[in-house]
């Protein structure tokens, strides 16, 4: 295959990529998409994971086999490992086999033992670090230069595309508390409007103050255990406070 027609093919993959990335909505959605599409976008890879930065930390909440949920938790529990040098020091980082690397003495020969040689881990990004993509493979040096060119385009749609998402599940929450902030407010008028109308009604029929209504009301309310709108909307219905 030609030089042209390969990045052509690149390009059109990608572009596709992009669209199913953006198409979910929510933040869990995306995540599990990144690494649904990621083994087979990047060759090589058996398994993926995303350690995502969160306000207690650091966790994994997707991953494509459980291995690399595993993998991932050994990273933290080591305090060492690819991910968390992606995350804090460079945009990306692989380790060809870990069964040889001396950078992390504690974490290699855990992620050896569960199957694992090979690690490559980038960076997440959108207006700040978001966490990083784990692209794991059972042979040792499994990515080329070409792979993990693929894996860094790839892991900056999935960056971009994880930003949009949680942007718009913010805006989405915060649309939806001022939708419960109106409605409640609407709710606290029309009580307050029914209240009005019942000490309307005992002020004319009983001669007494609205103070006096609104004591008479208050009191069946507490005397009956039921909320001061119900006690109103009773008095408006028939022109009597409910008896206890």
């Amino acid at each position: 295959m030609a030089d042209a027609d390969r990045y052509s093919e690149v390009a059109v993959t990608f572009a596709e990529i992009s669209r199913t990335l953006f198409s979910d909505p929510t933040v869990r959605g995306t995540l599990q998409r990144i690494v649904d599409f990621a083994v087979p976008t990047i060759e090589g890879c058996d398994a993926a994971g995303i350690s995502l930065l969160t306000g207690a930390g650091i966790a994994t909440p997707v991953w494509s086999d459980p291995v690399a949920l595993d993998i991932d938790s050994a990273q933290y529990e080591t305090r060492e490992g690819p991910c968390l040098d992606a995350i804090t020091s460079v945009t990306t980082v692989y380790a060809e086999d870990l069964a040889e690397d001396v950078r992390w003495p504690s974490f290699a020969p855990r992620a050896v033992a569960l199957g694992m040689r090979s690690l490559l881990s980038c960076r997440l990004s959108a207006k700040g670090t978001l966490g990083a993509l784990n692209l794991y493979a059972m042979l040792p040096r499994a990515y080329g230069v070409t792979d993990r060119t693929k894996a860094l385009i790839y892991a900056t749609h999935a960056g971009v595309a994880l930003g949009a998402a949680e942007a718009l599940e913010d805006a989405t929450e915060s649309l939806n508390v001022e939708i419960r902030r109106v409605a409640d407010l609407h709710k606290a008028l029309a009580s307050r409007e029914v209240i009005g109308q019942a000490e309307g009604i005992l002020i004319e029929r009983e001669r007494i103050t609205p103070d006096q209504a609104f004591g008479v009301l208050r009191r069946a309310s507490q005397h009956l255990n039921i909320k001061l709108r119900e006690v109103a909307q009773y008095v408006v219905d028939t022109g009597e406070v409910p008896a206890g």
